[in-house]
C-alpha cells in the first residue's frame, strides 16, 4: 500500500536543555497480514477507504495508550512507548494498546466483506531519543536495535496475536498473562530469540507480605494513634502514606490491617482496595471495595452474588431498599465503568459503607490511588465528606507517590515514608538473602546500593537469585523503571541539572552543574532546591547536594549521550568541589585535634611556662581587641587546619572567667587571628583572607610591628613547643621560618 500521512497532533515542543537521551523504551510494530493479495482484489477507491479505517483504528488505541507514531512504512506501524515520559509502565501500555489493536479491528466493518488480520510485535530496549521530535510523525526519533527487534517480532507472531520479547515480558510480568513459545532463530542473532504471546490483562490480586516488618515503629505508631483518635473521638481522619516507589507503602499498610483489629474493645472493619495502572473500568476501586465487603469472588456466578449482596445489607438497609439496590450493585459490579449506570451503583456503594460505619467503626483504605481516575477521586471525597458531616467512626488511608497532585480535604494528615536507617536495611538484606538462599555476604555490597528503600533490596536479591552477576551487581530492571518515572516526573531544565549533577563526583555544588551545562553562575540554584523539594537531592554543607540513591545518580547519569556525557564531565572537573566528609567524620576529627590540643597544655604546664588552655577563636574574639591579619602559610611540618578539615583553630590564654559562647561545641568557624589583648598572645592559625563576615576592622593598622616572628621555644626531643609559648604577649613564635601574612584586602607581607 502507498499511505499519504497528515498529522494533526504535532505541536510546539517546549525547551529542552538536554536534547537527546539515551532510554529504555517499547516499540510496538504492527503488521497487516497479507495485505498484497488483499489489495489486488479491491478497488483503488475501497483500498483508499480500508487505509482510512485501518489507520483510524490504530492511531487512536496508539493515542489513547499514550504511545507516539514515530513512522507509517507501508501498510505498517511503529509506535514508541515512553520516548519522552516514562511512569514505569510504558511496556505495559504498549501491549495492553497492541492487543487492543486486535479487538478493535476484529469489531470494525472493513469494505465489503475485507477483514484484517494484524500481527504485532513489542520490543523493549535502549535507544537514543531526540526528545524534541517524540511527537506523532516525528521520523527519526529513536534509533536503537530494539526497533529491528520489534519488526522481526511481529513476523513470528501468529494472525491476530501480540508477541513479545524477553525484556517486555519481564516487565510486565504479574500484569499480563503470557505464554512462552519455542525460541525462533533470528538472521545475524545467536542463540534464537525467546518470544512470548501476550493473552490479556491478569485480574488484580493481593500482593504477599510474608517476611517481618523491619522498621518503621514511629510510622506505625503515629498511623495507629490517628486511626484510633478517629475511631474514638467519631472524627473521621484521612492519612496519607506518602512515599516514592520501592518504600514500603504497601507493606506497612498489611501491618496495618494486620495488627489494629479492635479499639477500646470495639472490633474495626477494614476495606481494602488497590488501584490498578490503567484500568479499563474507572471506578473498579470502589467495586473492589463492594467485593471485600461483600465476599465477593471473581469468576462467582450471579446467582452466588446476589446471595452474598443480600447477606451484606441485609443488616444495613430495610428489605425494599435491599430489594432495589441489589440489581445496580450487581451492574455495577460486572462493570464499573464511568457509564451512568456504574457511577449510579458507585453511589449506592459509598452509601453501604457509611451506614457500615454507622454500625461498626470502618477504615476504607485505597493503595496506589495516585494510579486512580478522577471518578474514584470523587467517590473518596464525597465519602469522607459526608462521615464527617454526620461524625462517623470513619478512617480513610490513601497511599501514593509523593507526586500526585489531588487536592485532598484539609483535615488530611500527611505520613511520609523515608528510607531505612543503615542497620534497618542490613537486617532486611540479611532476612532476604537468607530466605532466597544466598550468601548473606553480599548483604555488606548490596547495602549501598539498595538506598534504604525496601523494594529495592527485594529486587537485588530477586535479581540474583534468577542469575545476575554478583560481581557487577547490575541494576534491576523493576529499579530503573522506578527511578526513570521519578526522572521524567521533572520538566526538562530540571532534568537537565539532576543528569549533569550525575556526572559530578561526591557531594556536588552548584557552581559545578552550571559550569557543566555551560550557564550563567547561580541559575541551576533554584532548579536545585527543587529536587531537593522533590526528594530526589538531600542537602549537604555549604550550597551541596548529594543524590538520595545510587540508583538515581546511575540512570541520571546512562540517560546522558557518550559525547555529552564527555563534555559534562570536563567542565565540571575545572570547578571546585566541595569536600563530601560527613559531619560525622568532622566532629571526630575535632575530638582528635582537642586531644592533641590537650598534650599541648601539658607540655607547655611542664616547660615551665604559665599554665594555658585552649579555648576556640571565636571566643578570643569577643575580648577587646581587633583583627590585625591572617596567617595564610602554615609553618613546616605542621598540618594545615584547612585540609584537614578541623573545626576551629585554638589560642593559648590565661584561664579566665567563662566567657560568653567559650562552651560553644566544636563546628566549622572562621579561622582568624587577633591581634594581642592584654597578656593573650595569638597563635600560628590559618584563616580566610576575605571579610565576607563583617568582622574586620574599618581601617586596619598594617603596621609590620603588629605581628613579629622569633624563634621557637627548645623543647625536648621529640616533642614539639606550644606556639606562643614563653614569648613576649605582642609575638608569635614559629617553626623555623616566617609565616605568610594576608592583609584582608588580600595584600601580603612577610612578618
Amino acid at each position: 500500500m502507498t499511505t499519504t500521512i497528515v498529522d494533526a497532533q504535532r505541536t510546539s515542543t517546549p525547551h529542552w536543555p538536554v536534547p537527546q537521551e539515551r532510554r529504555t523504551v517499547t516499540v510496538l510494530f504492527a503488521d497487516i497480514v497479507g495485505s498484497t493479495a488483499l489489495v489486488d482484489r479491491l478497488d483503488p477507491e475501497d483500498v483508499r477507504a480500508l487505509q482510512r479505517a485501518y489507520f483510524d483504528t490504530v492511531a487512536g488505541v496508539l493515542h489513547r495508550w499514550q504511545g507516539v507514531v514515530e513512522k507509517y512504512v507501508g501498510d505498517a506501524v511503529m509506535a514508541l512507548f515512553g520516548a519522552r515520559h516514562s511512569d514505569g509502565f510504558d511496556a505495559y501500555r504498549a501491549v495492553r494498546a497492541g492487543l487492543e489493536i486486535q479487538a478493535a479491528l476484529d469489531r470494525r466493518p472493513m469494505v465489503g466483506d475485507s477483514r484484517l488480520r494484524v500481527r504485532v510485535g513489542v520490543a523493549t530496549g535502549e535507544v537514543v531519543v531526540d526528545l524534541g521530535s517524540a511527537v506523532s510523525g516525528g521520523h527519526g526519533v529513536a534509533s536503537g536495535a530494539v526497533i529491528t527487534t520489534a519488526a522481526r517480532l511481529q513476523e513470528y507472531a501468529p494472525p491476530g496475536a501480540v508477541a513479545l520479547c524477553a525484556a517486555t515480558a519481564r516487565a510486565t510480568a504479574g500484569l499480563i498473562t503470557q505464554r512462552q513459545l519455542t525460541p525462533v532463530p533470528v538472521a545475524g542473532r545467536v542463540p534464537p530469540m525467546p518470544v512470548w504471546h501476550a493473552v490479556g490483562p491478569v485480574r488484580p490480586g493481593n500482593d504477599r507480605h510474608d517476611g517481618p516488618l523491619i522498621g518503621r515503629r514511629r510510622e506505625l505508631a503515629t498511623i495507629r494513634d490517628q486511626l484510633s483518635r478517629a475511631i474514638r473521638e467519631h472524627d473521621p481522619r484521612w492519612i496519607s502514606l506518602v512515599g516514592p516507589t520501592g518504600s514500603g507503602r504497601s507493606r506497612l499498610l498489611h501491618e496495618l490491617t494486620r495488627g489494629l483489629t479492635t479499639v477500646d474493645g470495639m472490633p474495626v472493619r477494614w476495606c481494602v482496595a488497590t488501584c490498578q495502572p490503567y484500568p479499563d473500568q474507572v471506578m473498579a476501586p470502589a467495586a473492589e471495595l463492594l467485593r471485600g465487603l461483600a465476599g465477593v469472588r471473581h469468576g462467582d456466578g450471579p446467582a452466588v452474588v446476589h446471595d452474598r449482596l443480600v447477606a451484606a445489607l441485609a443488616s444495613l438497609f430495610p428489605p425494599e431498599r435491599v430489594a432495589a439496590a441489589i440489581p445496580a450493585l450487581q451492574r455495577f459490579l460486572t462493570t464499573p465503568d464511568g457509564s451512568s449506570a456504574a457511577l449510579a451503583g458507585a453511589a449506592i456503594c459509598r452509601d453501604v459503607l457509611l451506614r457500615l460505619a454507622a454500625h461498626q467503626p470502618l477504615i476504607v483504605a485505597v493503595d496506589d490511588v495516585d494510579r486512580a481516575a478522577p471518578a474514584m477521586s470523587r467517590f473518596l471525597h464525597a465519602l469522607f465528606s459526608t462521615a464527617t458531616a454526620r461524625g462517623l467512626p470513619l478512617a480513610l488511608i490513601t497511599l501514593h507517590q509523593p507526586q500526585w497532585a489531588d487536592t485532598r480535604p484539609s483535615p488530611a494528615r500527611r505520613v511520609t515514608i523515608g528510607p531505612l536507617a543503615t542497620v534497618q536495611s542490613g537486617r532486611l538484606l540479611r532476612h532476604l538473602l537468607t530466605r532466597a538462599g544466598q550468601p548473606v555476604t553480599l548483604a555488606d555490597r548490596l547495602l549501598p546500593l539498595v538506598g534504604g528503600r525496601p523494594g529495592h533490596a527485594a529486587a537485588y536479591v530477586r535479581s540474583i537469585v534468577d542469575g545476575a552477576d554478583r560481581v557487577t551487581l547490575p541494576l534491576p530492571d523493576a529499579v530503573r523503571r522506578a527511578v526513570c518515572a521519578e526522572l521524567d516526573h521533572l520538566d526538562g531544565e530540571r532534568r537537565a541539572v539532576l543528569m549533569a549533577a550525575a556526572t559530578i563526583g561526591g557531594v556536588v555544588a552548584s557552581a559545578a552543574v552550571d559550569r557543566a551545562l555551560g550557564w550563567a553562575p547561580g541559575r541551576s540554584a533554584p532548579a536545585l532546591r527543587g529536587l531537593v523539594a522533590a526528594g530526589l537531592l538531600l542537602p549537604r554543607r555549604a550550597d551541596g547536594y548529594a543524590f538520595v540513591t545510587p540508583a538515581l545518580r546511575q540512570v541520571a547519569a546512562e540517560r546522558l549521550p557518550r559525547a555529552l556525557r564527555a563534555v559534562f564531565g570536563r567542565r565540571a572537573a575545572e570547578a571546585p568541589r566541595l569536600d563530601p566528609v560527613r559531619p560525622d567524620a568532622v566532629l571526630a576529627r575535632d575530638r582528635a585535634a582537642a586531644d592533641r590540643a590537650g598534650s599541648d597544655r601539658a607540655a607547655v604546664s611542664s616547660s615551665g611556662v604559665r599554665r594555658a588552655e585552649v579555648v576556640p577563636l571565636d571566643v578570643v574574639r569577643a575580648r577587646d581587641g581587633r583583627l590585625d591579619g591572617v596567617l595564610a602559610v602554615p609553618p613546616s611540618g605542621a598540618t594545615d587546619p584547612l585540609r584537614r578539615g578541623l573545626a576551629s583553630p585554638t589560642m593559648a590564654t590565661s584561664p579566665t572567667a567563662p566567657t560568653r559562647g567559650a562552651n560553644r561545641p566544636l563546628g566549622f568557624r572562621r579561622l582568624r587571628a587577633v591581634a594581642p589583648a592584654g597578656d593573650v598572645p595569638p597563635t600560628r592559625a590559618s584563616a580566610t583572607p576575605n571579610n565576607a563576615g563583617g568582622h574586620w576592622p574599618a581601617a586596619p593598622d598594617r603596621s609590620p610591628t603588629t605581628i613579629r616572628a622569633v624563634p621557637a621555644v627548645p623543647g625536648p626531643p621529640g616533642r614539639a613547643a606550644a606556639a606562643g609559648a614563653g614569648a613576649p604577649p605582642d609575638v608569635v613564635r614559629t617553626g623555623g621560618r616566617l609565616p605568610l601574612i594576608r592583609w584582608p584586602t588580600g595584600l601580603a607581607a612577610s612578618a
